[in-house]
């Protein structure tokens, strides 16, 4: 039996579930997220909650039940508090700034790149070498940190490039004379 999918999902004050057939719609402060879900799994709102349930004893059905679970947290999670990932650049004269909603990297490139924030999603620089990524799609928020930090992803000689804040990078030593 899957841990994670036993549990309800709680649907904290200022959040509305509508569930239609295999359609769960969810609205919060933050915006409004919707998925579908897989014929593999039975879905009911009740007092606690919402239950999801496997449709038979098939592996599939036992694989799928605890994802949809943690699909349908995430979004009661994102359209009530959101996810956010933030971003440090490492490097001399690596910087980012806003210009408008697009994001301009200098990453040492004989160019600036420009990276247009998608909708639903809010790019903000703290410092200019930092970088956070805000929104309610937990997805979402995930891809265009991950787009970002392709530019220039760190290298494990000196360190430099776009890395996640509290990432690990594992150096190499360099050549010896």
């Amino acid at each position: 039996m899957s841990r994670i999918g036993k549990l309800p999902v709680a649907v904290p004050g200022g959040v509305t579930a509508t569930l239609t057939d295999s359609d769960l719609t969810v609205k919060g402060p933050k915006g409004e997220l919707s998925m579908t879900f897989v014929d593999e799994v039975n879905v009911e709102q009740g007092e606690d909650g919402i239950v999801i349930k496997p449709r038979d004893e098939t592996k599939k059905a036992r694989a799928m039940w605890g994802m949809q679970r943690a699909l349908v947290a995430n979004l009661v999670q994102g359209v009530s508090a959101g996810y956010e990932k933030n971003l440090e650049l490492v490097g001399v004269g690596y910087r980012a700034q806003m210009q408008g909603t697009s994001l301009k990297l200098s990453l040492g490139l004989s160019h600036d790149v420009v990276y247009d924030a998608p909708e639903g999603i809010t790019i903000a620089v703290g410092k200019p070498t930092e970088v956070k990524i805000t929104g309610a799609d937990k997805q979402r928020v995930g891809q265009v940190a991950a787009e970002i930090r392709r530019f220039r992803p760190p290298e494990p000689y000196k360190g430099k490039g776009i890395k996640y804040v509290g990432e690990y990078i594992r150096r190499k030593e360099g050549k010896k004379k």
